[in-house]
């Protein structure tokens, strides 16, 4: 992997000498931002198009995902106290570090990525654009195998396991190839919406279900259903560790949010994007999970579509999340294959043209992607330790560690200035120890969890086995 070029380097071979030029004086970053936007709009594909509205659809698209259904069972493990406060505290930190990214990506206009964030943030480092660039593509290439995996499984509950379950996983990948054909997120966002929509149907079709349904699946072999306020008696550190995780998880997708602000046409407007995606987590990372585990209480599965006691409701509720399913690997793939496309074509006129060169070489990073992260959903036997390793070892940087040090930037030398900035800074120092606590104690339980269930039966590799729920 080549360093990237930066500043002047880059400004100077595009297609207009306006860029150039604001860089190398002392203009401000609103006018480098502009001067980006002309000169992108002067090519044949234009990338910084998206509204603040598109952009609001492009992050619910991307966080109203499969993931939600599975804060129940969360819930099941911490229990309401714990979870909820878990919860709320993951939330009031996203939405902190989101604000304190997008300040420091407004300053620093080059930044294209979140590669080129760690770049910047860690003193223009290579070594850091790098590390960034190995966690960017292992942990997009990963999620994009968890959700041909979980294409299967829904293909599976639908069709009682009507084929091979590595056939699913094929048509669940060439599904996803399809969908990241568009080369701007602003396509993307237009399927954004379509799936953000189906994820909210096969919720509200969960809670009616696990509503009105008598009992869930196991019952009664735990006892009646039951909840309570703290971890049960017998519950282990690794376990607790990881159900905090799984909620993080889900509140930790920065490492997309620089790509969408390059190709927004007015990335000030991010924050009100943010707010939109704000609103609607706050609602449903915690409602329907507390609902969920209020009628399904220790009996909670990951995700909850598996704890309905009748295969009718699973089925009518699941099958809606393979649209999420897909569209969501499609963004995950889009970020990575422009990460990868920039470093093939550069600056070239084919980046940024309909050539045949240009899509080919798209095309082809695309299908690479989408089959190496084919190959990991099928080798891989437990996807969802994997994942928890992801968000202890990925996400404490780029959920955590990234934004303490870029606010540190942002306000070296007065970080105790007035009382309000004195309160910023030391939240900032708690998101710093959080990150650190997730890379350490984090990592050592996700790694704990693997060697457990790697201690018991594994799955073969592109085993036909079902999948379904």
């Amino acid at each position: 992997m080549t360093a990237p070029m930066y500043r002047q380097e880059k400004l100077e071979q595009t297609s207009t000498n306006n860029v150039a030029e604001l860089a190398s004086d002392e203009s401000t970053s609103a006018e480098i931002w502009n001067a980006l936007v002309t000169e992108d709009h002067q090519h044949e594909i234009r990338l910084r198009t998206m509204s603040w509205q598109k952009a609001a659809w492009l992050l619910a698209g991307d966080q109203v995902c499969l993931a939600i259904m599975a804060q129940s069972w969360s819930l099941s493990v911490l229990g309401w106290v714990p979870g909820i406060i878990t919860m709320v505290l993951s939330g009031a930190l996203f939405w902190m570090t989101s604000l304190t990214m997008h300040k420091y990506i407004m300053k620093h206009p080059q930044i294209q990525n979140i590669c080129d964030f760690g770049y910047y943030v860690f003193g223009k480092s290579q070594a850091a654009y790098i590390f960034s660039g190995f966690m960017l593509l292992a942990n997009n290439i990963l999620l994009i195998g968890f959700h041909i995996l979980t294409g299967a499984k829904i293909l599976d509950t639908l069709s009682s396991h009507s084929l091979c379950t590595v056939t699913f996983s094929a048509i669940a990948m060439i599904m996803g190839i399809v969908l990241s054909a568009p080369r701007t997120l602003q396509h993307v966002s237009f399927m954004s919406m379509f799936s953000a929509a189906c994820m909210g149907l096969a919720i509200l079709l969960f809670l009616i279900f696990s509503g009105i349904e008598t009992a869930p699946l196991g019952y009664p072999a735990d006892g009646p259903v039951r909840t309570y306020a703290f971890p049960l008696p017998g519950t282990s550190w690794v376990d607790c560790m990881n159900a905090v995780l799984n909620i993080t998880f889900l509140w930790v997708p920065q490492i997309l949010f620089p790509t969408f602000i390059a190709e927004m046409e007015r990335p000030e407007d991010f924050p009100k994007s943010l707010a939109v995606l704000a609103i609607i987590s706050c609602i449903l990372f915690i409602v329907p999970p507390a609902v969920g585990f209020h009628f399904l209480g220790q009996y909670a599965t990951a995700p909850a579509f598996g704890s309905l006691g009748l295969a009718t409701y699973r089925k009518a509720s699941f099958g809606f999340v393979i649209v999420p399913t897909l569209i969501i690997g499609a963004i995950y793939a889009n970020v990575t294959a422009k990460f990868i496309y920039s470093h093939l074509l550069g600056t070239s006129r084919h980046a940024h043209s309909n050539t045949v060169i240009g899509w080919g070489v798209w095309a082809l990073v695309m299908i690479a992607i989408w089959v190496v992260g084919f190959i990991f959903s099928e080798v891989i036997p437990s996807m969802g330790d994997f994942l928890s390793l992801l968000g202890a070892a990925f996400d404490s940087f780029f959920g955590f560690i990234f934004f303490a040090v870029a606010y540190w930037h942002l306000y070296r030398g007065k970080l105790f200035a007035g009382l309000g900035r004195t309160v910023m800074t030391l939240l900032h120092v708690f998101v710093m120890a959080c990150g650190l606590f997730l890379l350490g104690p984090g990592l050592y339980a996700a790694v704990e969890a693997i060697i457990t269930d790697y201690s018991g039966s594994v799955s073969p590799a592109f085993s036909c086995a079902s999948l379904g729920i």
